[in-house]
C-alpha cells in the first residue's frame, strides 16, 4: 500500500468513527507487534499571551499532564529568545524542579535552510542560545534544529555536525513529526472571534492528526529499519497543549503505546544517525528512508507541515 492510500484508509476510519474509531483502528495495528514506545518532547517554551490561559496556568497544566502519566519526563526544547527574562527562567526552573530535560533550541529559532542564513550566525545563535539555560541542572547538550532544517547545503550541513560535536551536542532528532503548531494557531483564532467557542473538535481533530502520523512515522521505521524505535514526539509548549496533553496521553495508552522518558527515548542508536541526504533534517525516520532510496513512495516534503491541514480544517469548519 502506498503512502497515499495508507493515510486515505486511517483518515476515513477517523474521520468516521472520532476518536474512538482512532482507537479501534490503534488497536487492530498494533496485533502481533511489539508495543510502540513514545516520548514527548516539547518546542519553543513561548511566553507569548494566548485566549483563556496565561502562560503561568499553561506551564501548570503542562507540567501537572506529564505528571500524572506515571511523572512522565520530558525534553524542552527552548529557544532562548522566549525565556531570556526573569518570568521565563523562573518557568524553567519548574521544569527542573520536576526532572524534565532542558535542551537547545537555538536563541532567535532561525531557518537555517534560508540561503541569506549563515554557519556563522547559526552557530553563534545557538551557543547564545546556550548561555540561557546552562545553568540549569536538567540541562543536557542536545540540539534540536528550529522547523527541523539541518541545512540545505552539504557544506552548511557538515559544518553545523562538526560544530556541534564539538561542543559535545547531539542532535535531539525528532522521529514523529506533526503540525500541532498549525492546529494551535487556527485554534487561537477561533477565541480570539468567538471566546467562548466549544473546542472538542479541535481536541478531536489533534487527537486524530498525531494518532494518524505517529502511526505513519511508526510504520515508516519498521520498514526502514526493521525494527521498533523508542519515538520522540514533536509537541510545541502552547495553547493546544496546555487544553489537550493529557488527552493526548491518554490515547496513546488506551491505543497500547507505552509512555517512556525522553532521557531513555534519546538513548537509541537511531539518533546517533547523520543521513546524508540534502535538504538535511525532517524527521530523522524520514530521512533514514530518504537515503535508502527505496522509500519515495512512501515520502513527501517537507515531512509535515500546515498546508497538507488546510483543507481539511476548512472542510471541518476549523
Amino acid at each position: 500500500m502506498n503512502r497515499r492510500n495508507f493515510i486515505r484508509s486511517i483518515a476515513c476510519a477517523t474521520t468516521a468513527s472520532g476518536v474512538g474509531g482512532a482507537t479501534a483502528l490503534g488497536s487492530l495495528f498494533l496485533k502481533a507487534k511489539e508495543a510502540p514506545r513514545v516520548a514527548i518532547t516539547m518546542d519553543d517554551f513561548s511566553m507569548a499571551e494566548t485566549p483563556r490561559l496565561p502562560v503561568e496556568e499553561r506551564n501548570r497544566r503542562v507540567l501537572d499532564a506529564l505528571a500524572r502519566h506515571s511523572d512522565l519526563k520530558a525534553a524542552l526544547f527552548v529557544a532562548g529568545k522566549n525565556c531570556d527574562n526573569e518570568q521565563g527562567k523562573r518557568l524553567l526552573g519548574s521544569w527542573n524542579d520536576r526532572k524534565h530535560t532542558i535542551a537547545n533550541h537555538s536563541y532567535s529559532h532561525h531557518y537555517y535552510n534560508s540561503k541569506r542564513m549563515t554557519f556563522q550566525v547559526f552557530s553563534e545563535d545557538a551557543l547564545r542560545g546556550e548561555a540561557v539555560i546552562k545553568d540549569f541542572s536538567r540541562f543536557k547538550k542536545l540540539f534540536r534544529f528550529p522547523y527541523l532544517k539541518e541545512g540545505e547545503t552539504a557544506e552548511k550541513r557538515d559544518l553545523m555536525r562538526a560544530f556541534l560535536k564539538r561542543h559535545g551536542y547531539r542532535t535531539g532528532h525528532v522521529t514523529i513529526d506533526a503540525s500541532d503548531w498549525y492546529v494551535d494557531g487556527r485554534l487561537r483564532k477561533r477565541l480570539e472571534r468567538e471566546p467562548d467557542a466549544d473546542l472538542s473538535p479541535y481536541r478531536d481533530y489533534y487527537l486524530n492528526h498525531i494518532r494518524d502520523r505517529a502511526v505513519y512515522y511508526d510504520d515508516l521505521s519498521r520498514k526502514v529499519l526493521g525494527r521498533n524505535v523508542k519515538h520522540t514526539l514533536l509537541i510545541h509548549f502552547n495553547l493546544l497543549n496546555a487544553l489537550f496533553l493529557d488527552d493526548l496521553l491518554s490515547m496513546f495508552e488506551k491505543q497500547g503505546w507505552k509512555l517512556i522518558d525522553a532521557d531513555e527515548a534519546f538513548g537509541d542508536p537511531v539518533f546517533s544517525s547523520s543521513p546524508d541526504i540534502l535538504p538535511a533534517g525532517e524527521s530523522i525516520v524520514w530521512a533514514l528512508a530518504k537515503q535508502a532510496g527505496k522509500f519515495d513512495s512512501l515520502l513527501r516534503y517537507p515531512g509535515e507541515d500546515g498546508e497538507y491541514e488546510k483543507e481539511k480544517m476548512d472542510g471541518l469548519g476549523l
